[in-house]
């Protein structure tokens, strides 16, 4: 039926390019149409079918940051694959196997960006990667589907993302068998809420981050940002040796009903070294007050803390009543701001550029603040709830009088 010919709905952008490419990379902003691209592509390689391909390609990879995302996105989303297909050439989706089935034998196999190991071993003709620039381990991913790209005269990948300045992204954009095509959010604006366009349009137009994920351009790092993302790839580890001591720091919002700002948790260590060690991002958005206390008491029991690290600048005894309720043996240690953010960020991210903090995997979204955040705040304006709880746990383990404790073993938490 016409109403399922992606080639005929299509964007230009939406298309793949001419010429002998082995990677297109589309970056777009957020509803620019990235997704139904990639879904149209898909489904026009394993039919075989103009222009995708002249040929079906009969094993096709695709890969999320996770096996959620691969599924309702990818797959069974509103703009995923099986949108796309028409009654009559529909896959079937087999979930048990992670996989999609069309009739002509074409398999296309779901994989998250969690497990590398995964693409080890299997073999493809094509893959579709979709933001690319949230894998938490998206170096090893990516070698590892490269590897395994080698079926047919010509194996190809796409890459749909918002782009985040990432080593990763800017490799393979500088590379010589890539082509890039974009779309900006208002690419796609007949299919998209007029409420919603006119709220970001308000909000977010002309902002660093609205150019990144409105108009989809890739933002390098503040001149004047406190932290480098070269910093934080160079003391970046995949696994983190054993703490001698652990903390989880809690920013919580201004005020209990304060719901749309972010609850910034973030578990920090130290080893027998004294190197510092972000072993987790556990924020949370849009929660109210007992479940951004359920939230970090997890995070503390799940790294066998020694103390939450608490700000009460906005909440007072309300933060430490409402940690209590939720699990009142948790020490809750209460620390109170009286410089401003700024001024409490600059040692922390000097212990950064002397290289005595490590990443242990990726945390997008703290590392956005943290590469955003200069003397005039975030450019966007807002709260940086995630970088607030980071300085307050490393603050307390890397600077402040250490504390007489006991040093207790922990296994590493996987």
């Amino acid at each position: 039926m016409l109403m399922h010919d992606w080639a005929l709905w299509a964007r230009d952008e939406q298309l793949p390019p001419e010429g002998a490419w082995r990677t297109w990379v589309f970056m777009g902003g957020r509803g620019a149409g990235k997704t139904h691209a990639g879904a149209g592509w898909v489904h026009g390689l394993a039919l075989g079918i103009a222009p995708f391909a002249t040929a079906p390609v009969g094993r096709i990879a695709l890969v999320g940051e996770t096996f959620a995302d691969v599924r309702e996105v990818m797959v069974d989303g509103v703009s995923g694959i099986l949108s796309v297909s028409g009654a009559g050439d529909r896959p079937h989706f087999e979930a048990t196997r992670k996989r999609l089935v069309w009739r002509n034998g074409a398999v296309a196999q779901m994989f998250s960006a969690e497990d590398a190991e995964a693409l080890r071993g299997p073999q493809f003709g094509a893959a579709w990667c979709d933001e690319l620039a949230k894998w938490k381990n998206a170096q090893e991913v990516w070698d590892m589907l490269q590897f395994g790209l080698r079926l047919g005269e010509c194996p190809r990948q796409l890459v749909t993302t918002t782009p985040r300045s990432i080593p990763l992204l800017k490799q393979i954009l500088a590379d010589s068998g890539t082509v890039k095509t974009h779309a900006n959010t208002l690419a796609n604006i007949e299919n998209l809420s007029k409420s919603f366009i006119d709220e970001i349009q308000k909000r977010y137009a002309g902002t660093r981050l609205g150019r990144q994920e409105l108009e989809g351009e890739l933002i390098e790092d503040r001149a004047d940002s406190l932290w480098k993302r070269a910093d934080l790839e160079a003391g970046r580890v995949d696994v983190a040796p054993d703490m001698i001591r652990i903390v989880v720091a809690v920013d919580p919002p201004a005020s209990s009903h304060d719901t749309s700002a972010a609850c910034g948790i973030v578990a920090v260590g130290v080893d027998a070294c004294g190197i510092a060690h972000v072993l987790e991002d556990a924020s949370v958005v849009q929660a109210r007050p007992h479940e951004w206390a359920m939230a970090a008491i997890a995070c503390y029991h799940k790294w066998q803390a020694d103390a939450l690290v608490a700000e009460v600048n906005q909440g007072g005894d309300m933060v430490a009543q409402v940690l209590a309720q939720v699990d009142a043996h948790v020490p809750v240690k209460a620390v109170r701001a009286t410089r401003g953010k700024f001024t409490r960020a600059e040692p922390v991210a000097a212990l950064y550029a002397c290289g005595h903090v490590r990443h242990v995997g990726v945390w997008p979204q703290l590392e956005d603040e943290l590469c955003d955040f200069a003397s005039n705040g975030l450019s966007n304006g807002r709260s940086p709830d995630r970088l607030d709880a980071l300085v307050w746990g490393l603050t307390h383990l890397m600077l402040s009088a250490p504390e007489k404790a006991a040093v207790k073993p922990r296994m590493r938490v996987f």
